[in-house]
């Protein structure tokens, strides 16, 4: 290795592989450029940024152990210490992963989508409409009351805000139109 000591103060070792190690004068920060492209930087406030050149990513690693990746397409991802993570696609969509298996996901045009750990899923729409999806049923909620649930052996039940209950069986006949 080549050691060198700069007129300000800064110290850089050149290692024989081509990878160089820069040092501050007042030693707070510290850059290595490695002989593939990648960049490591250790900051003063102990943040640690890595650019992987190949994949043209940026992994931020933060004292407090949150970590957030930037690709190149701007997904950007954070890892929280509690085990959740947030990422934030290039459409502005967000997936939230909790650490209990809980998801989320918010899209720009106000949907929100909810899955439980045990699968069910709880979907709203922009428009007020809501969708509830279990293993035993789906069900569709409207803005003005009525209630359409298809059971998993295809009968379907429709309640409406007026008080009128139908009911369909797996086939599609009505079985039931109570006004």
């Amino acid at each position: 290795k080549v050691e060198a000591l700069l007129t300000d103060g800064r110290r850089i070792i050149t290692f024989r592989n081509g990878t160089k190690k820069e040092i501050s004068a007042d030693k707070s920060m510290t850059t290595i450029s490695f002989f593939n492209g990648d960049v490591k930087k250790i900051m003063p406030d102990q943040r640690v940024i890595y650019y992987y050149a190949d994949a043209q990513t940026t992994h931020t690693a933060y004292p407090d152990g949150l970590e957030v990746l930037q690709f190149p397409n701007n997904q950007i991802e954070k890892h929280y210490p509690d085990g959740t993570q947030e990422i934030v696609f290039p459409d502005h969509t967000v997936k939230c992963l909790y650490s209990d298996g809980f998801k989320e996901t918010f899209f720009p045009d106000g949907t929100v989508v909810k899955v439980e750990k045990n699968g069910d899923k709880v979907v709203v729409f922009s428009n007020g409409q809501k969708e509830i999806h279990t293993v035993q049923f789906k069900r569709r909620e409207y803005p003005d009351g009525t209630v359409r649930t298809v059971y998993c052996n295809g009968r379907q039940e429709t309640k409406y805000s007026t008080g009128r209950v139908r009911i369909k069986d797996e086939e599609g006949n009505i079985i039931l139109d109570k006004k």
